[in-house]
Formats: C-alpha cells, structure tokens, sequence
C-alpha cells in the first residue's frame, strides 16, 4: 500500500472541539453514570474510617498525633474532610452533570418522537417478528356489505386503536391502504422519569449534607433538653448549617418504663422487651406543652425534627461534700450499661471538691449482690437492691487546662488512691440502708440519695428527606413502567384479491416488531389474530390462530 493510499484510510484528527464533543458524550452515556455512582459509594468508604473534622475534631487531632508520619499526608489527601473535598465533590458533580446530560437530550428526542406519526409502514412485513396473514371473503360481513381493503384497514385501525395503539391509515385511495401504530410511549417516560428521580435523590442529598444536622443528648428523668447546641452532647452538622437555624423546640422527659420479660423458663427472661419514655414538648417558647409517648420504633417529630429513643439507663443520684464541708456536687450522674442486667460502669468527676479535687470509679447495681469473698454483681435488671461500689482518688484532675476530656473515663496516673477494693481501705460500698460514706485523710464524704432514669435521644435534621422520598417514590414509579409497559409498533396492509373459487377476498396482512426486549410480543399477535377473526367472522382457537389458504400465483398477480 503507498504512503498516499495509507493516510487517506488514516482518522482525521479530532482537534479540541472534537475532543471535548467526544469527552462529553462519553460523560453523559449511562454506563459512565452507573460507573460514577459506583465511584461515589467507594469514595464515601474513608469517611467511615478516618474520624471526621466536621464530626469530632478532637479524634482527628488524637490521629494525628499517634500517626506523625502518615496523618499528615491523609490531612493533605483531606481524608478528614471527606465529604467536603475536592476529590469526593468532583466525583458527585460529575454524577449529577452525567445524569443531567443524559436525560435532557433523551427527554427531547422522547418529546419529539411522541408528536411525530406512527413510522411508515415496511414494504416486507414478512421480516417482522411476528407476522401473520388472513384472508377474508368480501361478503363475510354480517351487516351484507362486501369487505374492501379501504374498509378492513379502517377496521384494523379501530381495533389497534382499542387496544391503545396510536394509529395513522395512510394511502386510503389505493390499492393496499396501510395502517401504521404504535404503543408503549409510556416505557421511555418511565425511563426518563426513574433517572430524573435519581437527579433529584442527588438533589435531595445534596440538601440534607449541607443545610441538615444530627445531635445526640442524655436526658435525665425530670430534666429538660432545648434544641440549642450548647445543649447537645455531640452535634454534627452539615457542611454550610448556621447554627441560627436549629428549631427552639423543648423537651422534658417526665416519665420512663422498661417492660422486662418475667416469663418463668423463657430463653429471655429478664431482657427488656419494651422501652416507652413519656416527655412533654414545646415546640417554641410560646406554644402550650404537649405530652407525647417516645419509643424505640416510633420517633417524635417536633418541628421538623425527627428525636429518636436511642438508649436508657439509670442514673444515681450522690452527694458530695469536701475535706473543707462544703457542697462539691449533688445529682444524677449517667452511667454506661455493660450488660442484660444494667449492670453500669460510673465515672464522677468533683473539680470543686478542696483542697483536693475528687475522682470516683466504679459500677452501679439495680440488684446488687454483696457477699463476702465474691465480686459484687447484679443479679436482674430491676431496683430491688440498688447499690454503689466505688474506688475513690484525689488530686488534680487535669479539668484547669482546658483540654477536652471524656466524661466516662477517670485518668488515674498522677492521682492518689483513696479506696479501692484491693486498697487497705477496702473499696466504697453504698446501699440504701448504708447510704455515706467517709473518705479517708479527711478528704470528703460522698452519700447515695436514690436512682432515676434517663434516656439517650437521636435528634435529625434533614430538610433534603422530603425530596428524596418523593424522588424515591417517582424512581420507583418510572422503575415499573419501564419494566411492565411494552413498546411495540403494528403495521397492517389491506388488499384485495380473489380466492381460489373465483370469488373476490381481502388479503390482510400485519407485522410486529418489538422496540427493547419484549416476550409478550407473541401473545399480543395472537390477541390481534383473535379480535380481527372476531371482526371478520373467521374461526380462532387459544390454540390455534386462523390459517388462510397460500395465494396461487395467478391470484397474486391479481392482487
């Protein structure tokens, strides 16, 4: 081959233009969004793994300092921000630009193609799918007329058009008058529907991550919460939220019930079955109080606002007075539950206790079981025999610097051991017969009043929820039109011609053809041959479709 032969059979060169026409075809094809969507879910994985800016910047500085050598490059890499980043904001972009690309120029060919006429109508229609050919004698009509082509097509056109065809009959005046239909418009608009759905569930997501929040809060019975966020205990908010805007609703929890499982033998015996927190609520400082019942699966929703049961537990309530005789601390104090029966770690931190400040450690029992020589423990759930068994220190407590600290966990090192059980002392033990308790070296005394109840509640916020149910609702609509709605195109052709005794006939003869996958094609063929037999007095059976006698070839001449 020459050097002139082969560069005329070379590709132009695309040239920018073309290149960006081609880079922008491949961005909106579906494959490239599904790919995206795939990429997007990927992408969202190290969000749940490295702690998060927005969430906890206090775990975020811990993994820096316990990974020198790679946190630095995972803050360069914003693997703490990774919602917010550069890298997981393009892929979503790029998601939402394909699936806009794809979608509008296919809604305006679909609206162009619903106004424009039935396709013409083939000249072989024996290469269709389904292809079917009667023939009826002209006198078949029960009225007396004589059947002609011009009348079978029109008829033909009448039945498609009942069974929801749109139809066109064209060359009326002719010889072979033809109808052209065409059914199932509604699949392409389900499709278009489910993937603008999925435009919106971005849409709606997008809504929720930047003007949404979510906030946990321990509430202790008798005790009020208000929807500020210097009330939460952790708070997460979206990525553009003003704290302005978070609702001045209140809430107070008057009352809370564990159902346990008492039946004698059960495998669960003794396992709370239900949960049901009675709370008054306000939704601002104006409106009159409301009482409302809370439980695990039935969440309130205060203002747009959905506050969730997320946990329970007891909290007793101590007294302490310092080595001086003054009031350091007197309440509630929350604790942990470690097991089936409530048996809870307790954490109680007095910074105002003088001259030393006091740390106490220990385990809270709803049923506590104390006998000599055996760890105490909690033999049910219930408060039949609350107690407190406690190890003492003092101390600085590390409160005056003003680094944050986690409440349930006491740091020993650099404090003095007051009790313990392994101590000398022996460790604290508070009941409700021997409710005080001296500590040793004149540092104080701790007294246990009684127990209550709190709650842990699941507050959220998400203004982009109702967009995405709508969306979901239309994606799934749209999902089972496209599925069940068949789109398929008819022809029929109609002339005339005699038959084998002489007598004039009309030849008809239709065609199917799928547009997508269709099994049901047949079964509609069928259902044609049945209503045009109906129509023109011919003989049908479910199992046999009406057979017309092969044209001789003088008969096809004729025709």
């Amino acid at each position: 081959m020459s050097t002139e032969k082969k560069a005329a059979t070379d590709a132009p060169a695309l040239g920018p233009i073309g290149m960006l026409r081609w880079a922008w075809r491949q961005l909106t094809k579906m494959n490239t969004a599904l790919f995206l969507l795939l990429l997007l879910a990927v992408a969202a994985v190290p969000g749940s793994i490295f702690p998060q800016n927005i969430q906890d910047p206090a775990r975020v500085q811990d993994y820096l300092d316990q990974h020198p050598t790679w946190g630095p490059i995972a803050e360069n890499l914003q693997l703490f921000d990774v919602f917010s980043s550069v890298w997981f904001s393009a892929i979503y972009i790029l998601l939402f630009v394909s699936l806009v690309g794809c979608v509008v120029p296919r809604a305006l060919k679909h609206a162009k193609e619903y106004r424009a006429k039935p396709p013409r109508t083939p000249r072989n229609l024996s290469r269709m799918p389904q292809h079917r050919v009667l023939t009826i004698p002209a006198e078949s009509l029960e009225d007396g007329r004589e059947l002609t082509a011009a009348s079978a097509a029109a008829q033909a056109r009448d039945i498609l058009r009942r069974r929801r065809y749109r139809t066109e009959l064209r060359g009326e005046d002719s010889a072979e008058p033809n109808v052209a239909a065409e059914r199932g418009m509604f699949r392409e608009l389900g499709n278009l529907v489910f993937h603008t759905a999925m435009i919106g569930v971005l849409i709606g997501m997008a809504i929720g991550s930047l003007f949404g929040y979510s906030g946990q809060k321990i509430v202790v019975q008798d005790e009020s919460f208000v929807n500020t966020l210097v009330s939460y205990d952790s708070f997460t908010p979206g990525t553009n939220f003003n704290p302005d805007w978070l609702h001045n609703f209140s809430l107070t929890l008057d009352s809370f019930d564990v159902e346990f499982d008492r039946q004698p033998g059960s495998p669960t015996y003794a396992q709370p079955l239900d949960f049901e927190a009675g709370v008054t609520v306000r939704a601002d400082s104006d409106s009159e109080p409301t009482e409302e019942t809370l439980k695990v699966n039935s969440p309130l929703t205060v203002d747009g606002n959905r506050v969730y049961l997320a946990g329970n537990g007891y909290a007793p309530i101590v007294k302490v007075n310092d080595g001086e005789g003054n009031l350091a601390y007197e309440g509630p104090i929350v604790t942990l539950t470690t097991d089936q029966n409530y048996t809870s770690s307790i954490v109680l931190k007095v910074p105002d206790a003088a001259p030393d400040q006091l740390g106490f450690v220990g385990m809270f029992l709803p049923t506590a079981v104390l006998e000599d020589g055996q760890v105490p423990y909690s033999a049910d759930p219930v408060l039949a025999n609350p107690a407190l068994v406690l190890a003492s220190y003092s101390g600085d407590l590390g409160l005056d610097g003003g680094t944050p600290q986690n409440v349930y966990v006491l740091d020993t090192e650099g404090l003095d051991e007051l009790n313990s059980m392994q101590s000398a002392d022996g460790g604290i033990v508070l009941t409700q017969e021997d409710n005080s308790y001296q500590l040793p070296d004149g540092k104080g005394s701790i007294e246990f009043e009684g127990v209550t109840r709190y709650v842990g509640l699941d507050v959220h916020y998400d203004p982009g929820k109702p967009v995405v149910l709508v969306s979901f609702l239309l994606a799934f609509a749209g999902l089972l039109i496209s599925l069940f709605v068949a789109r398929r195109r008819a022809w029929v052709k109609a002339r005339e011609t005699v038959d084998a005794d002489g007598r004039r006939a009309v030849v008809v003869e239709y065609g199917l053809l799928a547009r997508g996958e269709d099994p049901r094609l047949a079964h509609e063929a069928d259902r044609l041959t049945e209503l045009f037999a109906q129509q023109w007095g011919l003989e049908f059976s479910e199992d046999a479709a009406p057979r017309s006698t092969p044209l001789s070839a003088a008969q096809k001449g004729a025709s």
